[in-house]
Order: C-alpha cells, then structure tokens, then sequence
C-alpha cells in the first residue's frame, strides 16, 4: 500500500512510522518542510517530491484546514481513497461536500489516540495499537474504498469502529471534548490558589489537570466545529453542578451523588475501550531507594498476573512512594500474598475499584 500523509504533527508522524514498519511506502507532505524532513528521519516515511499515484491519503492537517486539504487532495489525487484523522466528522462531510465533484472517495475518519504533546519529535509507531480507530462511512462511499481505510487503520494496530457521523461527534462531545474543558476549569482555577497552598498538591490534581497542558489554538478548532454537541453535555453538566451545591451540606443526597461518579469511573476501566472488568486495586509502599521501582516491576512480572492498570504516587513527608496496581478482582488477594512474599508491604484498597 502507498499512502500520502498530509501533516506530520504528532498524529501524521505516529501513521507514517506504524504504516512504515507495517510495510507501507509512505509519503510525507507538510506546509512546514522541516516537520516533514523530521519525520522522515524518524522513520515515518520519504518527503514526498511530486504527486506520483497513491492508493490513500490520510489528512492530518489542523482541524480547521482538514475540509479544505481533503478537497484540494479529491482533485489532485483522483486515484486515491481519501480519508483523515480529524476529531470531528458532521462539519467536514458537509464542507467537502459542498466543495467537491467527488466527494465519495472521501472517507471520514477519527484514530482515538493522541497526547496533550505536540510536533513529530514526539511520535510513537505505538500510538495507535489497540486504540479504536473510528470511521464513519457516508453516502455514496464504496464497500471497496471504505475497506481501504479499514485496513489501513488495521495495519498501525487499531481495532475499527464504523459509527454514523452524527453519533460520533455526540460521543466525542461526551467523552473528549467535554472532559478536556473540564480539566482546563480545573487547571484555570489555580490561578487564584495561593502559591503555599499548591505545596500542598499532590497527584490526583495533576492527573485531573494533564490534559489542560494542550494547544489551546488546536482545541479551539475541534471545539467549534462540535459546539452544538459540546454545549448541550455542558448544560447537563451545569445541572449537575447546581444540584451538587444544594446537597453540599446533606448526608445522604450527596452520597448517593458522589456514587454516580464512581460508578461512571468504574465504566471506564476497560483498557483501549475493550469492555470493563471487575477489577480490584492492591497498593505497594515503594521505599526511597535506588532501583527499588525497578525491582517491583520484575516481581510483578514473575508472578505472572496481567495488570489492568497502575498509578503511582508519592508521600513528600513520609519519602515514600505508593504503587496502586489494579488486577480482576478474583486475583487481588493471591496477587497481595504474593507481594508480601517478595518482603513488599501491600493491601487491599478496601473497597477495590
């Protein structure tokens, strides 16, 4: 398969060095040569000299310009299956339809995968292993075309979900573009935390405020492509917000409240959206000591049980580290028992996950 790449961000440089050492020959094209020339040093493909025939093109450029490129690429390339990674769907399949003779040799596309970081240098040939890797077919798209992109996506290590274009921008507002403002209410709020009290911060904010560190210009792009969807999850969030300020200072209503959260948090917990397990969460005290994570991690790995998920934080006072290692409930105590046997002192969160 040869594909072209039109953007080489983190997304456009991560596709080219999966579908390189997947076997594809891979060209690279950016507004910006030097993006490009890194990328191909990187492994994610040749810089692309001409406009010699492909059998896809993937659009990795910014939101805003992503209708535009597909439509210039539509006329240039009328060999080529036509696809993208932008993380809205409705807006481009109106503008390029619109726009364009033939726009069913487009086929919209969304990977689930990204980071709060930017530019090739920070690229993975792993970014998109076990990720969903959705596609939303529309009208007069062929089995043959769509088929392409299916296993295009399937070469850099996806599992492929085909979703109706409006129902995937609903479920990014709910599960995406929501939660990111989310974390930048969060992360703005700090601004007036006096500088003794973040001393005090430890690492549940950072974890809530992570994905704040994002380019405010490219959000600013995905969020107002979706801002009917967004604004409709905000306004349940701002009921939400009310009721919880009026149960603030009532036992029980804001109990049953806060158990909303952690069942909604328990629906998460499946790795790489695969369906969640029952899972339980046995933490570790970690010495301050040379190689003593490192140990851990080599006993964890002998006694052989599949770890769903870790967190790792630590006790400024106590100069120590805890390890929380979520495994499937059935294993929780053996996997403690075994911890202890190695001389680490572990338990049972007590309410597990």
């Amino acid at each position: 398969m040869r594909v072209r790449i039109v953007g080489t961000g983190l997304v456009g440089s991560s596709l080219g060095m999966a579908l390189t050492r997947a076997g594809a020959d891979v060209l690279l094209e950016d507004l910006n040569s030097s993006h490009a020339r890194v990328a191909a040093g990187l492994g994610a493909g040749r810089v692309a000299t001409d406009d010699e025939p492909v059998d896809a093109i993937v659009v990795a450029s910014p939101p805003a310009a992503i209708a535009g490129v597909v439509t210039r690429m539509l006329e240039r390339h009328p060999e080529a299956v036509i696809t993208d990674v932008g993380s809205v769907k409705s807006s481009i399949i109106r503008a390029v339809t619109a726009a364009s003779d033939r726009p069913e040799r487009y086929v919209p596309g969304h990977p689930m995968a990204g980071s709060q970081l930017t530019g090739p240098l920070t690229a993975s040939a792993d970014l998109f292993t076990d990720r969903t890797w959705v596609i939303t077919p529309q009208a007069g798209n062929s089995p043959e075309d769509v088929d392409l992109v299916h296993r295009l996506a399937r070469l850099c290590g996806a599992r492929v979900v085909e979703l109706d274009a409006d129902l995937h921008d609903e479920a990014v507002a709910q599960v995406s573009h929501v939660p990111h403002l989310m974390s930048i209410l969060t992360a703005s709020h700090l601004r007036g935390v006096p500088g003794e009290n973040l001393i005090l911060a430890g690492q549940g904010i950072r974890d809530v405020t992570r994905i704040a560190g994002s380019d405010p210009g490219l959000w600013r792009q995905i969020i107002t492509t979706n801002s009917a969807a967004i604004r409709r999850e905000l306004n349940e969030v701002a009921a939400d917000l009310e009721y919880l300020i009026g149960v603030l200072d009532q036992a029980e209503p804001l109990e049953a409240f806060l158990a909303l959260g952690q069942h909604g948090a328990m629906a998460l917990r499946g790795k790489h959206g695969q369906a969640p397990k029952e899972l339980a969460a046995v933490t570790v005290e970690i010495p301050d000591e040379p190689r003593a994570l490192t140990r851990l991690f080599g006993d964890v790995g002998d006694f052989g049980f599949n770890v769903e998920d870790f967190e790792l934080t630590h006790d400024a006072v106590r100069e120590v580290g805890y390890l929380s290692i979520s495994v499937e409930r059935p294993q929780a105590e053996r996997f403690r028992e075994d911890l202890e046997s190695r001389g680490w002192r572990a338990w049972l969160d007590r309410e597990g996950i």
